[in-house]
């Protein structure tokens, strides 16, 4: 740290009690009072240096200043300066000494080589070109909000300002060698090779909130900081300063030196969190325009703040657009923002519906184009065609990259809807519009979609058959996994027709996968078979009225039938396939005679959606069991299953 010594007399003021004065053989004719101490001085040394005094004292012999910047320590050091007794300035004074000459007014207009000039000519040499310093006079500039107006009033705070940004966005190593530091300076040199925070980064986080501002949008302005290396000082900001939000909604106060509004460094709740939504706004303004310049996270965290702290919708909406354009690198933890105090539900579903909707946006924007066809043998190819195939293949490597960030977004969305089904009070149709508002491509399996369904139903037994119906559209039984199927097919709170689905499904692999190893699906069959039957004798017992026990009675006969005995458990020849195929079709009979019977709304709109290709009736379900002879590969697998299911049947049920 660089120091100045101003004066060359021997010390001589001293203190007693609250009065303070300097040991002379004349006799002091001056007294100011300044905050709670009492200064008995000359009025010759002092007003021919203050300007402020040679006003105040022309009519009396004694003033009082009241909010003197610095107190009484500043005016002490400037009447020393006055009488000649040295003094020392450093990083450490210079602030508040600048400004009490300036509100004493020992400018050169009052006497030439006077105390306001030295301290400007002492900053801008020496103090503002080395790191540590100006880092220290910055802060000291900042610290107190009596000197904080002073400061702007001087110019103090923009220079220190500009001196910061500049330090940064020159050479760090130079930088960081000319504050005198070699462990600076090995720092610098070893962050600007690596992928670690910017060695600047962790000092610039010890300013206050419109200070960092000001520092920040002044090196972003010089173009020269790479936006990754901004989005590292605003995470290192944010880790320091902004307080934690629980799960409940709760801001969790680490530090609060930074946003008190007392010079003594008192709490308060209110001014916490005014200023830390100011701080979040503020670092919004700052974010980077570049797409990986922070990790999805931080924006989440921030987020999350923002919704406790009441930030402005603009501040939202912007987080909203940068989590969505880096969603598939977040995690299902993220994603869990507290709701506002009026909402009833645990978390803000409706935060994250916008995130999706803002993702479906951005896809619908960005479509990638098919890759171009390949051309014809034996035709030579021009440049132009050679460029096309290309930019086809570059475009194909980039709609696969796409497809594997949705495929992790449908992950991440699956584990959010595992979270907040279990909420009590989360409305059915929220957890529907999240569940759709991921494309089908981006789930190529539905486990855990299922466990989200399962643990919702688990958590409202009150709902009543419509909603339980309308809930399990969401899922594709074709994608349940063979774990999940059993689970599905032994599941008393899913409607029956969505458990018939799962068990046709789980026979037409179980047919397909015996063509080529006959042994070792017949314990899947006939487990899901069985806890079908189970689930039926079930609720034909807690069904209410006379119908509703035929109709289940007539599911069981059928099912039963179609389920695998134990004297053809391991029957896989040509014959006992023939007899599954003639069950089944007798057990498709018997529910295309049920529909007809109950046919309701819900089930309009169930055969709706399975001309869509989400097929949702049981009796579609065993039509697409038909369909199952086209996936086996050619030859002889395939032609006896084409005995066992003509193609005519399929386009009779289509």
């Amino acid at each position: 740290m660089k120091l100045m010594k101003l004066g060359t007399r021997p010390d001589s003021f001293f203190t007693s009690g609250p009065v303070r004065s300097v040991h002379t053989e004349v006799a002091t004719d001056l007294q100011i009072q300044v905050d709670r101490s009492l200064f008995r001085l000359h009025k010759f040394p002092l007003l021919s240096k203050c300007q402020l005094l040679q006003a105040l004292c022309a009519d009396t012999d004694a003033v009082e200043l009241r909010g003197f910047p610095g107190g009484a320590d500043a005016f002490e050091a400037c009447a020393k300066f006055c009488y000649g007794v040295a003094i020392t300035v450093g990083a450490h004074n210079v602030v508040p000494l600048r400004c009490a000459a300036g509100r004493l007014g020992m400018t050169e207009a009052a006497d030439r080589g006077n105390l306001a000039a030295k301290l400007d000519s002492f900053l801008a040499s020496c103090l503002l070109r080395r790191w540590r310093d100006a880092l220290a006079v910055l802060r000291s500039a900042g610290r107190c909000n009596a000197l904080a107006a002073e400061c702007e009033d001087l110019g103090v705070t923009s220079r220190c300002v500009e001196a910061v940004a500049m330090l940064i966005t020159t050479d760090p190593a130079a930088a960081a060698a000319a504050g005198g530091n070699a462990a600076l300076a090995a720092r610098a040199c070893s962050s600007s090779s690596s992928s670690s925070s910017p060695w600047w980064a962790r000092d610039v986080s010890d300013l206050r909130v419109d200070l960092f501002w000001r520092v920040m949008v002044a090196v972003k302005a010089a173009g020269t900081v790479k936006g990754r290396a901004v989005g590292d000082a605003l995470r290192t900001y944010a880790r320091r300063w902004l307080p934690t939000v629980s799960r409940s909604g709760y801001l969790v106060v680490e530090q609060t030196d930074i946003i008190s509004t007392a010079d003594e460094g008192s709490f308060d709740f209110d001014v916490v969190a005014r200023n830390s939504q100011l701080l979040v706004e503020r670092m919004v303004s700052l974010l980077p325009a570049e797409r990986n310049a922070a990790p999805c996270s931080f924006f989440l965290k921030l987020l999350k703040a923002a919704n406790v702290l009441g930030a402005s919708p603009a501040s939202k909406a912007e987080l909203t657009r940068r989590a969505a354009l880096q969603l598939e690198d977040a995690n299902v933890s993220d994603l869990l923002i507290p709701s506002c105090a009026s909402e009833t539900t645990l978390y803000d579903v409706d935060a994250v519906m916008a995130i999706l909707e803002e993702l479906a946006l951005r896809q619908a924007a960005a479509g990638v184009p098919e890759a171009s066809p390949p051309h014809a043998r034996g035709h030579r190819r021009s440049r132009s065609a050679e460029s096309s195939e290309f930019e086809g293949a570059r475009r194909s490597t980039s709609a696969a990259a796409s497809h594997g960030a949705m495929v992790r977004i449908g992950r991440l969305v699956d584990g959010f809807l595992m979270e907040v089904a279990k909420d009590p009070n989360l409305p059915l149709e929220k957890l529907i519009a999240i569940a759709e508002a991921v494309p089908d491509c981006a789930r190529p399996e539905h486990d855990h979609l299922y466990r989200a369904v399962d643990t919702y139903l688990r958590v409202h037994p009150e709902m009543d058959k419509g909603s339980r119906k309308k809930l399990c559209r969401v899922l594709n039984c074709r994608k349940l996994s063979e774990t999940a199927s059993m689970h599905a097919a032994q599941n008393e709170l899913l409607p029956l027709r969505v458990v018939v689905q799962v068990l046709f499904f789980e026979n037409a692999r179980a047919a397909a996968a015996a063509l080529s190893g006959p042994g070792a699906n017949n314990g899947r069959v006939a487990g899901v078979a069985g806890g079908v039957r189970a689930l039926l004798a079930k609720s034909r017992r807690e069904a209410d009225g006379e119908e509703a026990a035929k109709n289940e009675q007539r599911l069981r006969r059928g099912i039963a039938a179609a389920a695998p005995g134990p004297d053809d458990g391991n029957d896989w020849s040509v014959e006992g396939l023939k007899r599954a195929a003639s069950r089944i079709s007798t057990l498709r009979m018997k529910l295309e005679e049920d529909e007809d019977a109950d046919a309701d709304a819900d089930d309009e709109a169930f055969v709706h959606r399975a001309r869509a290709g989400l097929v949702r009736s049981a009796s579609a379900r065993v039509r697409a069991l038909c369909d199952c002879a086209s996936a086996i590969p050619a030859g002889k697998p395939k032609r006896m299953l084409s005995r066992l299911w003509p193609s005519s049947s399929c386009r009779d049920g289509h």
